[in-house]
């Protein structure tokens, strides 16, 4: 019996259960997709979006956030001072920022959202946020972090208008 499972293993013949895992193998092989891949040739920018009620402010720096590369508000693309903020001149003022930043180089940003916040101002940003990021993303950058910068106080000046703590 032993002398023949050495002739077979000589020979180079596997036996039935070496055969079926290399038949079975495939699955454990990761697929080449383009997911995979390193993202070699991104250069990274900051995105930094400021949304409020009254204007949308886009701001995009290198990956330290020292170095202005483009900016744009809805100010700068609307006449009418009730539509700064308003979802179409944030794409617009998004569009424009991008445009400048593909222009020196930048290809894929990380996003910071950032409401007025503070003591007084609202914590959620406002209509032109989400817009601004669809258009980032539309225009052709790729997009890594989205992150929500609001400033929130904890618990520092005395609100308007408000008594603070548990009144009986």
């Amino acid at each position: 019996m032993m002398q023949e499972k050495d002739t077979k293993e000589e020979k180079g013949t596997k036996t039935d259960r070496e055969s079926h895992r290399e038949e079975r193998s495939y699955r454990h092989e990761r697929p080449d997709r383009r997911s995979f891949q390193p993202s070699a040739g991104l250069r990274w920018g900051i995105a930094h979006i400021y949304s409020s009620y009254n204007n949308t402010i886009i701001h995009i720096t290198d990956i330290t956030g020292s170095e202005t590369i483009s900016k744009a508000s809805g100010g700068m693309v609307v006449k009418a001072h009730r539509l700064e903020s308003s979802p179409t001149a944030a794409m617009t003022a998004a569009k424009r920022a991008a445009e400048g930043a593909m222009e020196k180089g930048i290809n894929a940003i990380h996003v910071k959202i950032r409401a007025p916040g503070g003591h007084n101002g609202p914590n959620t940003p406002g209509p032109g946020a989400q817009a601004a990021v669809r258009a980032l993303a539309r225009v052709g950058l790729r997009i890594g972090v989205i992150e929500d910068v609001t400033a929130i106080p904890h618990d520092g000046c005395r609100k308007k208008h408000f008594r603070r703590g548990r009144r009986v």
